[in-house]
């Protein structure tokens, strides 16, 4: 193995030094992918279809091109840290959400086919913290 600083490494990789220790938890996750749609808030995302339907086995596999995931996939810090490609369940994986949490960003049954990256970026930041908001109360009231 050859030796090499700092700055010849930047020279020929685009080298992330941050990427270990800035977005290690969950929540730090999450508010690195909504600020990442947030850089291009009217950017038009699509939306996966009936991920409710899906088996889980089909539901793991489902990705959509230019989806709120594939965002997060073309994020090189992302991708260091592990993100292996913009399907549904990596994204669950990654990101350590739950079925319903992850089908309220990406779903069509929200939006359509189609939706703007400042929409999906609120649905991110709410499954920061699930339990707050008047939706999380209302699913509370009909849940128990």
């Amino acid at each position: 193995m050859k030796y090499q600083t700092v700055d010849q490494l930047n020279a020929v990789a685009d080298v992330h030094a941050e990427a270990a220790v800035l977005f290690a938890s969950r929540g730090q996750r999450l508010e690195r992918w909504a600020q990442l749609l947030e850089q291009n808030p009217s950017r038009r995302l699509s939306a996966l279809a009936g991920t409710e339907y899906a088996t889980p086995e089909v539901r793991e596999r489902m990705r959509s091109a230019g989806s709120p995931i594939t965002v997060a996939f073309e994020d090189p810090i992302f991708r260091a840290q592990g993100l292996q490609d913009d399907t549904y369940g990596e994204a669950k994986r990654f990101f350590e959400l739950s079925d319903w949490q992850l089908h309220e960003v990406v779903c069509h049954c929200h939006v359509g086919a189609n939706l703007p990256a400042r929409w999906a970026a609120s649905r991110v930041r709410a499954a920061i913290s699930p339990g707050s908001g008047i939706l999380a109360w209302l699913r509370s009231v009909f849940m128990h």
